[in-house]
C-alpha cells in the first residue's frame, strides 16, 4: 500500500491521461462485444460532444490542481480533517477511510445537490440530455459542472484531510469507475446485483439516467454504492424498461450539438415530470 501511495504521490500527468484513453479503449470495445442496448447510432458521431466536455474538464481541472494541491498541504501541514483526528490506524485503513469519504464529498454529495439546486440541475442537464448514454457519457460536463465538482472535491479534501497521494488515488478509481457505470454493457444479472452492494455497477447507475422521475433522482454515487444505499437514495429499476434522456428537454439534434449544450445552462428552467403525471 505504501508503494501505491508513492506512486500516486508522484503520478506524471502522461499516466493519468494513459488510464482516461485506456479506461475508455477498454468499455469501448466491450460495448461492442456485450451491449447493453443496440443503438442505431454513429459511435463515432455520438462521442465527439462527450469528448469535447471531457477536454475542458481535463482542462479546468488543470488550471485549478494548484488550489487543489495547496489544499492537501495545508492540511498535511496542520494534521487538519476527520482521518487525521482517528486513532492511529494501519495505512491500509487509512486509505481507504480517505477515499471512501471524498468519495461522499466529491461524487455523491456534489451530484445530490445538483439535482436539488434548480440553477445547478440546469447546468448538469448536460449530463443527462444523452440520448445514448454509453462510456463516452462518463465525463460529459458542462465546464461550469467541472467548476462545481472541483469546488466540492477541495471542500472534501479540507474537511477529510486526504494528503495528495490519496487524492491522485481517489481521482483515478472515481475515473474508472464513472466508465464503468456508464458504460453500455450487459452483465449477469446476478454479478451487476452483487457488485452494486459495493460499488456502483452498471445497471445501477443506468437507473439515474432514466428520463422521468423519481429514477432521474435517485443512486448518485460513483465509486461506492454505499452513500445511496445509507441517505435513502437507492434504487433498482428493470434494466430492459431503462430510456435515457430527461422528458423536459427531448430534442435529440440539440442535446447532440455541442453548441446547444453549452447553451443549456441557460434555458428556462422546466419542472420535471414523473412517470405517473406522463400516463394521465
Amino acid at each position: 500500500m505504501e508503494a501505491i501511495i508513492e506512486y500516486f504521490e508522484t503520478i506524471p500527468s502522461t499516466h493519468r491521461s494513459l488510464i482516461l484513453v485506456s479506461g475508455i479503449t477498454f468499455f469501448w470495445l466491450l460495448e461492442g462485444a456485450v451491449p447493453l442496448f443496440k443503438f442505431d447510432y454513429r459511435k463515432w458521431r455520438h462521442a465527439l460532444p462527450n469528448f469535447f466536455f471531457t477536454f475542458t474538464t481535463i482542462l479546468i481541472n488543470f488550471g485549478l490542481a494548484f488550489i487543489l494541491l495547496q489544499t492537501s498541504d495545508w492540511v498535511a501541514a496542520n494534521d487538519f480533517g476527520i482521518i487525521n483526528w482517528f486513532p492511529e490506524m494501519p495505512l491500509w485503513a487509512y486509505v481507504v477511510m480517505g477515499v471512501l469519504l471524498l468519495d461522499f464529498f466529491g461524487a455523491y454529495l456534489a451530484h445530490y445537490v445538483e439535482h436539488q439546486v434548480k440553477p445547478l440541475w440546469m447546468i448538469h442537464l448536460v449530463h443527462h440530455t444523452d440520448h445514448e448514454v454509453d462510456t463516452t457519457t462518463a465525463n460529459r460536463h458542462h465546464p461550469f459542472e467541472s467548476v462545481i465538482r472541483f469546488v466540492f472535491t477541495t471542500l472534501g479534501v479540507l474537511v477529510v484531510g486526504t494528503p495528495i497521494g490519496i487524492i491522485m488515488l481517489y481521482q483515478s478509481l472515481s475515473l474508472v469507475a464513472t466508465q464503468f457505470g456508464h458504460a453500455n454493457i450487459r452483465l449477469p444479472r446476478k454479478i451487476d446485483k452483487a457488485l452494486s452492494w459495493v460499488i456502483v455497477s452498471p445497471d445501477m447507475h443506468k437507473v439515474h439516467h432514466h428520463y422521468v422521475l423519481p429514477y432521474t433522482d435517485s443512486n448518485y454515487g460513483n465509486i461506492f454504492s454505499i452513500w445511496d444505499r445509507l441517505f435513502g437514495t437507492y434504487m433498482e429499476l428493470d434494466r430492459e424498461t431503462i430510456v435515457y434522456g430527461v422528458d423536459t428537454f427531448p430534442n435529440k439534434e440539440e442535446n447532440g450539438s455541442i453548441v446547444g449544450l453549452l447553451k443549456q445552462p441557460f434555458h428556462k428552467y422546466r419542472k420535471p415530470t414523473t412517470g405517473k403525471e406522463l400516463d394521465a
